[in-house]
């Protein structure tokens, strides 16, 4: 079956959010630590606002997290199904 053939099926995009949702969630906890990890010790949602989501950050910051946890899920489904 190729790329092609499996990216059509319901099934492909079903696994594929399987693994996107959750490495999402993970890959943006891990850039908050390393981003704000003071800030988030201290409580001060204020600076960890300010630091990655303010002034259009926020798009930047979600952006890049979508196009790689996309990328990596449907690398990872095609890969794991025949």
């Amino acid at each position: 079956m190729t790329f092609l053939e499996k990216i059509k099926t319901a099934y492909f995009w079903k696994r594929a959010l399987m693994i996107i949702i959750p490495f999402f969630i993970t890959v943006v906890i891990i850039s908050l630590l390393f981003n704000s990890f003071s800030a988030i010790i201290e409580a001060d949602w204020g600076k960890i606002m300010d630091d990655n989501f303010n002034r259009g950050k926020w798009k930047i910051f979600f952006t890049t997290k979508i196009i790689v946890s996309v990328v990596y899920g449907v690398w990872v489904t095609s890969r794991n199904i025949k």
